[in-house]
């Protein structure tokens, strides 16, 4: 049990979900879409507290999109808006090639994170996500070459499983980063004693991601935050406040965990203590647009001049002409 990382006091990082690949404005009006308004939430969310954002892309039409060009647009947006947001990019995509999924991980720069998902599920009645291991693997392989952390989302049990197997065949720098998602459908069924089993069957060292879709949202984020997790929120999971009250926008939903967090004297991590916690990867060189950059190994701990640690165990070298 990580209760005690609570009674600790070790901050809880706020990831806010801006805008999903399913339902958009058709749901709720104030899902931002285009990369300008998806720029500004990402500002708003930072400010009240959130750490991450983990974006989806919409064409013109408002339909889902892969396209690199179109999240290198959002990414420019939120770079422009926010401060210093940890960026972090879906690859999940019903019925759509691994080619196209990860078209997303190849924007210049490279997001810091993006979702894996870790096996199947339904969509709806006639659609399935397949997430095959060999998809998984593709999809792993180049979040690897290209810097970034993977965030394992485990939509049930089973794909707990799968993260073992991943652990088991790949090299995924500590900590490793898992989503636990409660829900309908193929999803875990949204209890406590659920919640509590699921972060039991953590590998160990592992840290969790607390996500309840709709009306558990709320809670689930609660428990998260006790049980010594941390916690996703926002209009891609939940576009209600209270029942039969639309919310008004994600700033809205993420006020609402920090206020939990704050309530429970537990502290929101900043971007820069999130990414301590994460261990992401850091550069050793300024980044070169268009080169792929390389991994080395650190001993650590090691320090720049300014004393900061570098918190990976990796850590990434451009080779600039």
């Amino acid at each position: 049990m990580r209760y005690q990382t609570y009674l600790d006091g070790d901050p809880v990082i706020v990831t806010a979900a801006l805008t999903g690949g399913v339902h958009g404005k058709e749901a709720n009006d104030s899902i931002p879409e285009t990369p300008e308004e998806i720029g500004r939430a990402a500002a708003a969310v930072e400010e009240a507290g959130a750490s991450i954002v983990h974006l989806h892309a919409r064409d013109a039409n408002g339909e889902r999109s892969f396209s690199t060009e179109r999240f290198q647009e959002i990414d420019d947006a939120v770079r422009r808006h926010a401060d210093d947001s940890i960026i972090q990019h879906s690859t999940g995509g019903t019925g759509a090639p691994v080619d196209k999924r990860a078209q997303p991980l190849r924007t210049d720069p490279a997001p810091e994170m993006a979702s894996l998902d870790m096996g199947p599920l339904n969509r709806y009645d006639l659609l399935t996500s397949e997430n095959t291991r060999h998809t998984i693997d593709t999809l792993h392989e180049e979040m690897t070459d290209r810097g970034i952390k993977p965030e394992l989302e485990v939509f049930n049990d089973g794909h707990l499983n799968e993260v073992l197997g991943l652990l088991d065949r790949r090299d995924i720098a500590d900590p490793a980063y898992a989503t636990l998602i409660f829900g309908p459908g193929t999803l875990t069924p949204p209890t406590p004693a659920n919640f509590i089993n699921a972060i039991r069957n953590l590998p160990e060292g592992a840290l969790f991601n607390t996500l309840g879709f709709g009306q558990h949202q709320l809670p689930f984020t609660t428990m998260g935050i006790l049980f010594g997790g941390h916690v996703r929120a926002g209009l891609e999971d939940n576009v209600y406040y209270r029942h039969g009250e639309p919310a008004t926008s994600n700033r809205q939903l993420i006020d609402r965990v920090v206020h939990v967090a704050e309530t429970l004297d537990r502290p929101v991590a900043t971007p820069e203590q999130a990414r301590d916690i994460l261990r992401l990867w850091e550069p050793l060189t300024e980044p070169c647009r268009g080169i792929s950059p390389e991994r080395v190994t650190l001993p650590p701990p090691q320090r720049q001049d300014s004393g900061r640690r570098y918190p990976g165990s990796y850590a990434v070298v451009w080779n600039c002409p």
